[in-house]
């Protein structure tokens, strides 16, 4: 989608902008469920972060969470009306918070570009960047397609590294922060999702790449990688009820992740308390991938039985994937 619609929601009523509810000053930090109470606010005043994904779960509650503590933010993603309403709602939780949505496709490094030059153009500066846009479902190799894989890696990987592209020169000028969103699968390995860990593997190793390169300008790289969040449109799409249940009981935490555990690790990372930590990987998953990353799967059942294993998880028809693969 062309990056050349935008929006800018804020919650006060300067003029060509849509006008929030907020009648006072300040609203308490409560209005979010995706920022902790031990965080002062306000620590992100003047702040504009930058975020692709950002209407997304995880990473719209890394935007709410950074909101509600000051900043102003751009959300990026395909999709222009679901931006708008993401952008308006977030824009509540602080008064006088401006946030824009601006369509882009992170696959297209001119578009990435253009969107970056439109947050420019509104709020003068970049200081925090966070990489969320990313594609997943649930496939065996042998039911994989050589364009399916391509797109997951293009969309996570190349989507990145377009992203950073487009927003460094501002960032140099900030000194600012670089958060990629990652994920733990390639740690190990798991049954039916090749795809998604070869993606991550390799933003994990572009971050440490761009935390030496980009250090001496003052700018750190860093990475979260979360583990299973229950909240998500994803895990909803991909698990039944029944291995939930299951997957809650191999995590050592005995619970799927929240939201608001990968917000505030955001938080923190953005924060004042994190500025000598570069180049490093925050697992934020319970302790989940130091056990069997199989999950609620049968292993080595699932992969002798794909098709029985996956019944009930994927969603048949995904562009560019073999008969009975999943949905991007």
């Amino acid at each position: 989608m062309s990056s050349s619609a935008t929006r800018c929601i804020s919650s006060k009523t300067p003029a060509n902008t849509t006008t929030g509810s907020s009648s006072s000053p300040l609203q308490s930090l409560e209005m979010t469920a995706n920022v902790s109470k031990i965080y002062r606010e306000r620590i992100f005043d003047g702040k504009v972060v930058f975020v692709t994904g950002g209407a997304g779960s995880i990473c719209r509650g890394q935007v709410e969470a950074l909101v509600s503590l000051g900043a102003d933010a751009v959300i990026v993603g395909r999709r222009q009306n679901i931006l708008d309403k993401a952008a308006s709602e977030i824009a509540q939780l602080r008064y006088g918070a401006r946030v824009i949505g601006i369509a882009a496709d992170v696959r297209d490094d001119q578009s990435l570009k253009a969107a970056v030059d439109r947050a420019i153009e509104q709020f003068g500066r970049l200081d925090l960047l966070i990489c969320g846009a990313a594609g997943n479902f649930l496939a065996p190799v042998d039911n994989l397609s050589a364009n399916a894989f391509k797109q997951v890696v293009a969309i996570d990987l190349l989507g990145t590294f377009n992203t950073v592209k487009a927003a460094i020169p501002h960032l140099k000028k900030t000194k600012g922060k670089i958060l990629f969103v990652s994920a733990t699968l390639h740690y190990t390995g798991v049954p039916f999702q090749s795809h998604v860990a070869a993606a991550k593997a390799g933003i994990d190793a572009l971050a440490k790449n761009l935390a030496v390169e980009y250090g001496p300008w003052g700018i750190t790289t860093n990475v979260i990688a979360p583990g299973p969040i229950g909240e998500t449109e994803g895990m909803s799409r991909l698990l039944p009820q029944e291995l939930k249940d299951k997957a809650d009981s191999a995590i050592p935490m005995q619970r799927m992740g929240r939201i608001q555990d990968i917000a505030d690790a955001t938080v923190f990372l953005f924060s004042d308390a994190a500025q000598w930590i570069n180049g490093a990987i925050l697992v934020v998953d319970g302790g989940a991938w130091l056990r069997d990353q199989s999950g609620p799967l049968p292993y080595p059942q699932a992969v002798l039985e794909p098709a029985k294993a996956l019944e009930g998880m994927t969603v048949a028809g995904a562009k560019g994937a073999k008969k009975g693969g999943a949905k991007l």
